[in-house]
């Protein structure tokens, strides 16, 4: 009898097998309903999903010319540049001149910007934090052994 890894998948077979499909797609649909039920619990109400997306590559990655934030958040730069102006106007965002490329605009993030996404952050993590509590300390145990792995994959 063959070997099976913890998906069921046979040490050395040959692609995944039903309970491999079966654990993606549980996975995706609880993945899906988590993150979409702290979106509900987002703060920022005046800002799209996509505008607080933009703050967040910018709070990961620092100050960035509009082209590589289109690029992280995998839409084209005229609609980047749409969204960094209203950014802008509501004091969240400031564009300043590159100093490797003065044909370049680098757009970073204000201090009102870091309190709008600190107060989001907190909100989501205090209504995550009391789901959790209510867990067994065996669940939560998985789940933190578990939460590097979704980084991981995420990341891949």
């Amino acid at each position: 009898m063959a070997a099976t890894d913890v998906v069921g998948q046979t040490a050395g077979g040959g692609g995944p097998p039903a309970a491999a499909a079966d654990l993606a797609s549980h996975l995706r649909i609880g993945v899906m309903r988590l993150s979409r039920r702290l979106r509900v619990e987002r703060t920022g109400d005046d800002l799209t999903l996509t505008q607080l997306s933009v703050l967040g590559t910018l709070a990961r990655h620092g100050a960035l010319p509009i082209g590589a934030i289109a690029a992280h958040e995998n839409v084209k730069p005229p609609s980047m540049t749409r969204t960094v102006a209203y950014l802008e106007e509501l004091g969240l965002v400031t564009r300043r001149p590159s100093a490797t490329d003065g044909r370049q605009v680098v757009v970073d993030l204000t201090a009102a910007a870091q309190r709008v996404m600190d107060a989001d952050r907190r909100r989501r993590d205090a209504w995550l934090a009391q789901r959790l509590a209510a867990l067994s300390p065996a669940q939560r145990a998985l789940l933190r052994d578990v939460a590097p792995l979704l980084d991981e994959l995420a990341a891949s």
